[in-house]
């Protein structure tokens, strides 16, 4: 499309400048045939590479303006490869060529008028004010299409950067919570001195890694848009793999069934993240977890009786997970328990915001 649009500017300018030399009337014109006929075709003609050459085509436009107006041939619309020129020109950015091709134009062809006739007889007052309107009218187009395009690509380029970030929580919501599991259960059998007590680390080690590659067949599904839902209701499940680790976890409180999918996704993943910071920091035993809803928002809670807390500098999982919540229109906190350990609380709107 965009080739055939490259080719049908200048056909149409040509096509309607032939008609206006056709069936326009002689009188004291000079003759079209054949300098102003070459005049129509270089103009029209060099709209070919106005985006290639914009500033060229300008030049070429304009000098085929300057000749064929003050020379006296017929009238008709060639200028219109000019206007053209100078909208593709202000477009592309080059506001210093614009400026001096409306310059050159403007006052191009009062001076060649006085070089050929000995006065700007051509140059009226009223026609002036025409010319001036006429040419800042591409100009003002160039200039908001530019800024529409520029608007446009900074959008794109903003979803990107987000679905990017998105990507990036969400592998490492998945991948930090199973490898502290493994890493978890890993020291596990390397202390037992008893086989069976190593064999169940090691059976507890094989689940967290083929959850880990579920996991992360899920992130991957969500590019190709089949991934399956992450949810709340996947909760009991990830309790059990903590449970597993040796962490008492308890819930309290009912979590929503019918959430807005982004928030149900953000809940559990929070819950997820908070229990692998456990996991990897806090050297907790016990983990309470508690969900509820209040007020048009959803509640969330997780108290740990750890020493270690979160890390000293907040990592990518904390700086997620305030990411995802502030995106919903919620809100969250990250700290020292009121009893000791370390607390995260989350708030999120049942309402997901624009």
């Amino acid at each position: 499309m965009p080739g055939r649009r490259l080719v049908l500017v200048p056909l149409v300018v040509i096509g309607v400048n032939a008609i206006f030399l056709l069936a326009g009337p002689g009188g004291e014109h000079r003759q079209a045939w054949p300098w102003g006929w070459a005049l129509q075709v270089v103009s029209a003609g060099a709209l070919l590479l106005r985006h290639r050459w914009p500033g060229a085509v300008l030049v070429v436009t304009a000098g085929a303006a300057l000749l064929y107006y003050p020379f006296g041939f017929p009238d008709s619309p060639l200028g219109a490869g000019f206007v053209i020129a100078l909208f593709t020109v202000t477009r592309a950015g080059r506001r210093l060529a614009a400026a001096g091709g409306v310059l050159l134009l403007f006052a191009g062809v009062p001076l060649m008028a006085w070089l050929i006739y000995g006065d700007a007889r051509l140059i009226q007052p009223a026609e002036a004010v025409g010319q001036v309107a006429i040419l800042l009218g591409p100009v003002v187009a160039g200039e908001s299409v530019r800024a529409w395009r520029e608007r446009a690509e900074a959008a794109a380029r903003e979803r990107e950067t987000q679905e990017r970030l998105r990507i990036a929580r969400e592998l490492h919501d998945v991948l930090a919570h199973q490898i502290s599991l493994i890493s978890v259960q890993a020291g596990a059998a390397l202390h037992r001195r008893d086989p069976d007590g190593a064999f169940e680390a090691l059976e507890h080690i094989r689940a967290a890694s083929k959850q880990a590659l579920r996991e992360f067949r899920t992130v991957l599904g969500v590019l190709r848009d089949d991934a399956p839902r992450v949810s709340l209701a996947r909760l009991p499940e990830l309790l059990a793999e903590v449970r597993a680790a040796g962490v008492d976890v308890r819930l309290t409180g009912e979590p929503p069934r019918d959430l807005p999918a982004a928030v149900d996704a953000a809940a559990f993943r929070i819950v997820q993240e908070s229990l692998s910071n456990v996991l990897r920091h806090a050297g907790a035993r016990t983990v309470r977890i508690d969900i509820h809803e209040a007020g048009g928002r959803l509640a969330l809670r997780v108290d740990d009786d750890g020493a270690g807390g979160a890390p000293a500098a907040p990592g990518n999982g904390l700086r997620g997970m305030r990411e995802r919540v502030e995106t919903l229109g919620g809100t969250v906190e990250a700290g020292r328990g009121p009893e000791g350990g370390f607390r995260v609380r989350a708030e999120l709107p049942r309402a997901v915001p624009a």
